[in-house]
């Protein structure tokens, strides 16, 4: 079907519904790279109004990825809630943003209506939207997941504890841990990238990381970000595993070059979920996705990254997590080139993942040789938690010595939860005045109580 619109005079005409969202997607260097952007500013502008007059339901007619050639659009189509639909199916797109910015569109409304909804709906969605839509949309949209702590609730903000290592060693994580834990962070997840996919590395960082959270007694998980056949082996050897991760795209071609299956995935949740080593709750996967990983696998179809990036939310949403993060900066100036880019990219990945019903987080981050600094960073984490952000991720410094690109550092953690007044997860919370790190008005102090938190110090000397 040709889509068409008409501006001052001038007709434009786009072949399919897969051309007409690609260009109408906000200018970003990998829909460029890939030959599918806008030629110009007024063609985006037509395909945006074109795209603003498309009912949602047309969504669900015309696939942008054959339904019998990827298990993704399969996934989509057949999962999805008709009932849930039911009160928006008569909108349009430009309807929906304004039904989403309405009065109408609360947060128990939005709740019951996520199942409704497509990626495909949602990214066409965002695409006619500014920042500040983005934001508001986000801002009341609750997502609450649990494991040993609560997520998602509303005024608080969750963060992930990144201790990597160059070279997997034990005291270096256990000392980055412990750093990270004196400066609050790590109730969304105590997290690991290992430098090999090792099942005898994965197994040891799993029971180092698990013995420092028993002896502290935290109410958090930890995760050995390895691929996920790498964990089941891990449970099969009986190692202490909370969360499952794996990194995930948007259509089975891309997946397939993940190494992974929808089949798989459910594999490995049905392991970590035998374990129940939950205590408030039992969501036990860990997702990454970010716009470009299908188009740097060649497993885009032609596709839009914003996109390709709401379809991995929905392979995420299937399986239940308890957090999924977009590495938002972390491909490339490829893929996102400057930091305006990554700025919008990182508000559009949460947006489309908090109303799909995803436990959104952000690693708001960028690589060396991107055209973009610090400040850019500063601008998108205080943009996301004012939109509700589930988590961000937390680095020594802001500078990853494992995966030698930028994040935010724990210090950033301890601005944002100033000036915004978001507040960690309540089990952390109340395990953070426990052990003497915050004061009566829940401001970190200086130092910990020195008996409470002996066990973490003494850790060290035996992890050598």
């Amino acid at each position: 079907m040709v889509y068409r619109a008409s501006i001052d005079g001038t007709s434009w005409s786009f072949a399919d519904l897969k051309e007409l969202m690609a260009k109408a997607s906000p200018q970003r260097s990998g829909d460029e790279l890939a030959g599918i952007a806008a030629n110009s500013a007024m063609e985006r502008v037509a395909a945006q109004c074109a795209l603003a007059d498309l009912p949602l339901a047309r969504f669900l007619e015309e696939a942008l990825i054959p339904y019998e050639k990827d298990e993704v659009t399969r996934l989509i189509q057949d999962s999805h809630d008709k009932t849930a639909f039911a009160p928006i199916s008569h909108l349009t797109v430009g309807g929906f943003r304004e039904w989403l910015l309405s009065a109408k569109a609360t947060p128990a409304a939005l709740t019951a209506l996520a199942p409704g909804l497509t990626p495909e709906m949602v990214a066409a969605t965002s695409k006619i939207m500014r920042l500040q839509d983005l934001i508001a949309v986000g801002a009341k949209t609750r997502v609450v997941t649990a494991f040993r702590d609560t997520l998602g609730l509303e005024g608080r903000l969750a963060s992930r504890l990144q201790p990597n290592h160059p070279t997997d060693d034990s005291r270096g994580i256990a000392a980055s841990t412990i750093d990270g834990l004196l400066m609050g962070t790590g109730d969304a997840v105590i997290g690991v990238n290992p430098v090999t996919d090792a099942t005898e590395d994965y197994v040891r960082i799993c029971h180092l990381l698990d013995d420092i959270r028993t002896r502290l007694d935290i109410p958090t998980q930890t995760c050995v970000l390895g691929h996920v056949t790498t964990a089941i082996q891990a449970i099969e050897r009986g190692a202490p595993v909370d969360l499952v991760f794996q990194s995930v795209a948007g259509s089975e071609k891309a997946n397939e070059g993940f190494g992974i299956t929808l089949g798989l995935l459910e594999e490995a949740r049905a392991a970590a979920l035998a374990l129940k080593r939950g205590t408030v709750g039992q969501n036990v996967m860990y997702f990454e996705t970010g716009q470009g990983s299908a188009l740097s696998a060649d497993a885009h179809w032609g596709v839009d990254q914003v996109t390709m990036e709401a379809r991995a939310h929905a392979v995420a949403r299937r399986f239940s997590p308890l957090i999924v993060n977009t590495v938002v900066g972390f491909i490339g100036p490829e893929y996102l080139y400057n930091g305006k880019q990554i700025i919008r990219a990182g508000l559009e990945d949460h947006f489309c993942g908090k109303l799909l019903g995803v436990p959104m987080g952000v690693d708001v981050c960028y690589t060396n040789h991107a055209d973009a600094d610090q400040d850019d960073m500063d601008a998108l984490l205080t943009l996301l938690v004012t939109a509700g952000v589930t988590f961000v991720i937390a680095v020594p410094g802001a500078d990853d010595i494992m995966l030698n690109y930028q994040s935010l550092a724990h210090h950033d953690m301890l601005y944002i939860r100033e000036v915004t007044g978001r507040r960690a997860a309540p089990e952390f919370e109340a395990w953070l005045d426990r052990v003497g790190l915050t004061d009566e008005q829940r401001r970190l102090r200086p130092a910990p109580d020195p008996v409470l938190f002996a066990p973490a110090l003494a850790y060290l000397g035996e992890a050598a």
